[in-house]
């Protein structure tokens, strides 16, 4: 390619949009599954297995950022709300919205990031489309995909599992992204080391499956952990009861936090789960987590009670105890 910026030409469906989807994505994206020239890809699904869809758009701002970028964020978000229905990613989607004036350089970084990401979690893009909008009406790059799974028919997960004395885990520390990304703005001053945890947690959760005595999986993102213990316990009934000195954090993550006033409980993961089990099978779960790539740090975080009060208590470590509510407003907007 001869441009260095994008044009709204690079979205008219003509020669500059042909050779921006030839010479860039195709470069980067190319896979068996892949045929440009058509408008719909032939997938093929097997018996025995349920199919799952998700949909997901990402605004995430600084576009690159410690840890990842919006393309490798992107793969791995959509690959995450797959995996943690149990199920096992196939095929991706993918739809970009470029602002006129972007740096080719730059989204040419973020389809190669987005094409290894694919290529590590084993999930080919298969179909996308390519819009552009006129200066000053996005935000650079936005995107949006969509994810095919098969999960054996024979699983059951979902809030429904979920029981009294019931186990809550996480894989690793919490608010790494939504802290990474935060430094990355600049905004106030602020530099660090700390990166973003975006990552795929396929294995993670496939190992969680061969435990026994699982229930329950979701990755903690937009609203962190709190918002994901505030569903649980509006759908079961049960009270979540968290122990704050379980819950594994950072120290540049509660550093920064203290600094301007945001709650870590609150903040994105991007490569994190938050599994339920039953509790006799909490340790084995504990044991297999952290055995596996993504899940050293992992740690038995709370437990589900009975109780006419639909909250999640966090136990300080001081001995007293705190209310998580549900999230209202957004503490940080553009994190995903």
């Amino acid at each position: 390619m001869q441009d260095t910026h994008i044009s709204l030409a690079h979205g008219n469906g003509g020669r500059f949009m042909r050779e921006l989807i030839d010479e860039l994505f195709v470069k980067h994206l190319a896979n068996e599954h892949l045929d440009t020239t058509v408008d719909a890809a032939r997938i093929v699904f097997e018996s025995g297995y349920d199919t799952f869809v998700t949909t997901d758009g990402f605004t995430v701002k600084p576009l690159e950022f410690p840890g990842g970028d919006i393309g490798s964020l992107a793969v791995h978000g959509t690959v995450n709300d797959l995996s943690v229905a149990g199920a096992i990613p196939k095929y991706l989607t993918l739809n970009m919205f470029i602002e006129e004036g972007l740096e080719i350089a730059q989204l040419e970084r973020v389809v190669a990031s987005i094409g290894v990401a694919a290529r590590e979690a084993g999930v080919p893009v298969v179909a996308g489309d390519t819009k552009v909008v006129a200066r000053g009406e996005g935000g650079g790059l936005y995107l949006a995909t969509t994810g095919f799974a098969l999960r054996d028919s024979r699983i059951d997960l979902g809030m429904h599992r979920i029981q009294e004395g019931d186990v809550l885990l996480v894989s690793g520390p919490i608010g790494d992204h939504g802290t990474a990304v935060l430094l990355a703005r600049e905004q106030f001053g602020l530099r660090g080391d700390l990166k973003s945890d975006s990552a795929s947690v396929f294995a993670i959760a496939q190992a969680l499956l061969e435990v026994g005595g699982l229930h329950f999986m979701r990755d903690p993102t937009r609203g962190g952990l709190a918002s994901v213990t505030n569903e649980i316990a509006a759908a079961t009934g049960h009270g979540v009861r968290l122990q704050e000195s379980s819950v594994p954090i950072r120290e540049p993550v509660r550093s920064v936090c203290e600094m301007l006033g945001y709650d870590p409980y609150y903040l994105a993961c991007e490569g994190r789960v938050v599994a339920v089990v039953d509790a006799d099978h909490a340790m084995s779960a504990l044991s297999s987590m952290r055995a596996t790539a993504g899940g050293e740090d992992a740690a038995i975080i709370g437990r589900m009670e009975a109780g006419s009060q639909r909250h999640v208590v966090l136990e300080t470590e001081l001995g007293g105890e705190r209310i998580l509510e549900e999230l209202e407003d957004d503490p940080l907007p553009r994190i995903c």
